[in-house]
């Protein structure tokens, strides 16, 4: 397994690994404006405009399109949403973020989602993936990378943990810097 950008070159895979997996968002849900209503109806019956507006984002070298891909041969096995926090401005206008301090969104870069085809998971590609993102990041001049990972107290089904498990996060040095039980922010400064 390798981790590579999310480019052009790489974009085919990319959208092969979400169709595969059946995600409808093609990791537009954190850009969208309209109401949750809206959003449901766009990607039970129109998921192409999801995928098509990633794919120009990606075209144009867009910061809000980046991420990394988890890749065996050619084949994308797992993805991971990297963006400026600025960019996901919904994220932080959720209810469990809406009212925490999380400082200056200046160089913080957050990961937006995990995706890992169901036949990969529990092989270590979501670690490899955050793992990988120190350099990743770095390289594209940011000076941290944060995580809100759902923390529910339970055992939840995998595509519940949309923003990955905390406990890949612990593993590859994030820390807790803001926890409302089981919404914590977890950040990790490079």
């Amino acid at each position: 397994m390798r981790v590579a950008p999310l480019t052009p070159a790489t974009s085919g895979a990319w959208a092969a690994l979400f169709e595969a997996c059946g995600a409808a968002c093609f990791c537009r849900y954190w850009h969208f404006e309209g109401t949750k209503n809206e959003w449901l109806a766009r990607c039970f019956g129109e998921p192409e405009r999801n995928r098509d507006e990633q794919l120009a984002l990606v075209a144009e070298g867009a910061s809000e399109a980046r991420g990394l891909l988890a890749l065996e041969e050619d084949v994308a096995i797992g993805w991971m949403k990297l963006a400026p926090r600025a960019a996901l401005a919904r994220l932080t206008r959720q209810g469990a973020y809406r009212r925490l301090e999380l400082g200056s969104a200046e160089g913080v870069w957050s990961v937006g989602c995990l995706l890992v085809h169901p036949a990969h998971r529990r092989r270590g590609v979501a670690g490899a993936l955050v793992r990988a993102a120190d350099e990743a990041v770095r390289g594209w001049g940011g000076r941290a990378i944060e995580a809100y990972p759902y923390r529910p107290g339970h055992e939840v089904h995998d595509e519940v943990a949309m923003m990955g498990p905390e406990s890949v996060f612990v593993a590859a040095g994030f820390r807790e810097v803001h926890g409302d039980g089981p919404y914590p922010v977890m950040r990790k400064e490079l």
